[in-house]
């Protein structure tokens, strides 16, 4: 396994850690891309992307648990919400 496919593994464990809270209010998050600059690209789904508390879902959830699964990560961003992109 290289290094990005470690990588990957990594981010996905991380947003495990977090999906069943997102799932319990009808939301959920799929990784889209990890980019060669180590940018996560990520898709709120359901709920989540109307809803008013998907900022703060985003970066105290989501973003921090990738930061700390993977210090390496340069930027989280939301490709489907224009306000976390």
């Amino acid at each position: 396994m290289d290094s990005k496919e470690n990588t990957i593994g990594l981010i996905e464990q991380a947003l495990e850690s977090v999906r069943p809270y997102l799932l319990a209010d009808g939301g959920d998050v799929k990784l889209v891309e990890l980019t060669d600059d180590m940018v996560v690209k990520l898709e709120l789904q359901g709920s989540c992307q109307s809803c008013p508390m998907s900022a703060m879902t985003f970066r105290a959830g989501l973003e921090e648990s990738i930061r700390k699964a993977v210090p390496s990560v340069s930027r989280v961003v939301a490709v489907n919400i224009p306000a976390l992109a």
